[in-house]
């Protein structure tokens, strides 16, 4: 196995201190993280968003219960599972902050758009983008997310006050502009049919990977080329974003396709992913084996390769789903120490570990890896 040495952009000092927020990559050292909330989560109410991105057998589940919570045995599986992933997370040496808790079944209106109830607090990668000490609130595409920062504010207060960047992309509006239906369902990002239109910028955190001074990323069904161009331009010279590309005409979110487990490794979906860009010749690229999810399992948002979604404590520790032990397996075998928690009801809430979590702080310097 070979590891590919980074080119060190800002060697650290031993007098060098590490800012309260400060993260470059999927795999430094882990010292802070956000870990979401499942209670009060929200059935989305139903709107092309979710016919161009959910499985076709739940979409009569978001139809009938649009507006309301989640069953109370799902909210609170999840949470049990939340909350054992956050002692692991502790245990493991990382301190643990979560986001207030928000009754999203509260509904609000806009200008554009309204009446609409919320969703959830679970997922923090979809909405908050750390690159270096700057938190980057992003303009999601779901009308349910509009205000999904409500149950971060404290926190963002807190990182502000202790010296770290926050910044709010442009708020879209989320009008009838934003959005491009198609009667016969036949979406594909990558075909130039998403769901979402070029009106405004649009994009989930979540669709974005970092690996230092390269950030990859993919158009999906939430994220447009004008959101990606935005992020461009704000972040400037010291970043290139490269948009990958990636085979699934239903997509939204990179992290179940695209995981960076450490320099030079790369854990790629065995199908969607059919090339990466020539700078990665020399980087291994693991294909992991198929999941182990039953049938019967309600993945209300997504597909069964939640199982790629893992969480990098550092460049040897992932933290994996308990019940995949293929997954596991595999992880070991290639030189990895595989953390099993179990969180597949987590799951039925569309995420997993890589999702429930947004890095604040890993102990790591702005490089380069390519």
């Amino acid at each position: 196995m070979q590891t590919r040495r980074a080119e060190s952009v800002a060697a650290p000092t031993p007098q060098t201190s590490i800012p309260v927020v400060n993260s470059y990559t999927e795999w430094d050292p882990l010292e802070e993280v956000i870990v979401g909330r499942a209670d009060n989560a929200c059935v989305p109410r139903w709107h092309p968003v979710l016919h161009a991105t959910m499985p076709r057998k739940h979409w009569d589940f978001f139809r009938q219960n649009g507006g309301q919570l989640f069953p109370a045995e799902t909210r609170a599986a999840a949470e049990r599972e939340l909350d054992a992933f956050c002692r692991e997370l502790e245990a493991q040496g990382v301190v643990v902050r979560r986001p207030e808790p928000v009754d999203w079944r509260e509904t609000f209106s806009t200008p554009d758009f309204g009446p609409e109830a919320g969703l959830y607090g679970a997922m923090p990668r979809d909405l908050l983008l750390v690159v270096g000490d700057e938190i980057i609130e992003a303009p999601m595409a779901w009308r349910s997310r509009y205000f999904e920062s409500r149950a971060y504010r404290p926190l963002m207060k807190h990182y502000f006050e202790r010296g770290a960047r926050w910044t709010m992309a442009p708020k879209p509006q989320l009008g009838e502009e934003s959005y491009r239906p198609r009667a016969d369902g036949d979406y594909d990002a990558q075909a130039g049919r998403s769901v979402i239109t070029e009106f405004e910028p649009l994009f989930d955190a979540a669709d974005f990977s970092r690996c230092g001074r390269d950030i990859f990323c993919q158009v999906t069904q939430v994220t447009n080329r004008f959101g990606i161009e935005w992020l461009r331009r704000h972040l400037g010279p010291d970043y290139t974003i490269h948009e990958l590309d990636v085979r699934d005409p239903h997509a939204m979110h990179i992290d179940a396709s695209f995981v960076p487990l450490a320099p030079g490794r790369v854990l790629l979906h065995p199908t969607r992913v059919p090339r990466l860009p020539a700078m990665f010749a020399d980087w291994e690229i693991l294909t992991p084996p198929a999941p182990t999810v039953p049938a019967a399992h309600p993945f209300y948002f997504s597909s069964p390769w939640l199982s790629l979604n893992v969480l990098s404590l550092d460049e040897t520790r992932v933290i994996v789903e308990a019940a995949e032990t293929p997954m596991i397996e595999f992880l070991r075998k290639h030189g990895f120490e595989p953390i099993p928690i179990p969180f597949r009801n987590f799951g039925s809430l569309g995420g997993a570990f890589h999702c429930a979590t947004s890095d604040i702080r890993r102990h790591g310097t702005l490089q380069s890896y390519f």
